[in-house]
């Protein structure tokens, strides 16, 4: 079978040159190998997720010289594969519901801070720190019945329980150098969220269930998701989806030394192109030239 690869926007803004540099990884990968290449439109979040921002994307993509296979996989159109999978992992006692807000927990940890540091994930948040894994059957129904809103976690230890040895296969580098057989740490990121009331799935969950139904057999993207992958091996192992290797590359970086954002003008490709940039002049600009 030839590899399968995939480039996964989210329609909340206009891509930058951090979006075209993975794209255009993508794409020469799929070509160097005979491989295809997906789109997905990750547009769960219906408050962001504009449709001109979704129509930018195709145009940008296309304007670069990327060709992608069709029809395009939009997780808003899918949901029912992201309540199957969390209903699995519901069924093996491995979620809950989490009723705090995020003011509350930011007081939580306050709390908790005054006896010494709370733990934070890899990307710097505060690891979860209520208790609502104790409630009563009876209490988190009441809860939910009377329509406080709550989110749905994974309970990290006991997943960790279930699943030994866990690794993955990285063919490019992490932050740190990381190569080759790299062992997950899926605890570093405490219990994570899976769902919303308002929102049937989260990004950890979602890109998983995707990645196993488009078949997608080499994951390319930013080492911004690298520690994330521990997390994503873990659903794998506990959903019985394939494992797929990862290729984790090198970030774009503004004058400041910062992650680009969807905000930032000066790598914008939609003022790039306004200011007569060429396709090949962005490959350049990406060290792709």
């Amino acid at each position: 079978m030839p590899p399968v690869f995939r480039f996964a926007p989210s329609p909340n803004g206009l891509l930058h040159l951090g979006h075209a540099y993975s794209a255009l990884l993508n794409f020469d990968r799929a070509r160097e190998t005979g491989g295809r290449l997906l789109l997905r439109i990750e547009d769960i979040d219906a408050t962001r997720c504009r449709p001109e921002f979704e129509a930018a994307i195709y145009d940008d993509l296309a304007w670069l010289g990327i060709a992608w296979e069709t029809p395009v996989r939009r997780q808003s159109e899918h949901l029912a594969a992201y309540r199957a999978a969390l209903e699995k992992l519901s069924a093996l006692g491995l979620v809950y519901p989490a009723f705090e807000s995020r003011a509350e927990i930011a007081r939580l940890v306050a709390a908790r801070e005054t006896a010494g540091p709370w733990p934070r994930d890899p990307d710097g948040a505060p690891l979860y720190p209520g208790d609502a894994r104790s409630l009563s059957a009876g209490e988190r129904g009441r809860l939910i019945a009377s329509g406080v809103p709550y989110a749905l976690r994974l309970d990290m230890a006991a997943a960790c329980r279930r699943v030994a040895g866990l690794t993955w296969n990285e063919l490019g580098e992490g932050p740190d150098g990381e190569h080759g057989i790299v062992a997950a740490r899926p605890e570093a990121w405490g219990d994570v969220i899976l769902a919303r009331k308002e929102t049937p799935t989260s990004y950890h969950l979602s890109v998983v269930v995707d990645d196993a139904l488009q078949g997608i057999s080499e994951v390319v993207r930013g080492q911004d998701l690298f520690h994330a992958t521990s997390v994503h091996r873990l659903l794998q192992v506990l959903l019985d989806l394939p494992e797929p290797a990862y290729r984790h590359h090198v970030l774009i970086l503004d004058e400041a030394g910062r992650k680009l954002s969807k905000s930032g003008r000066s790598t914008g490709l939609h003022e790039l192109r306004a200011d007569g940039a060429a396709p090949a002049g962005i490959r350049r600009l990406v060290g792709l030239g």
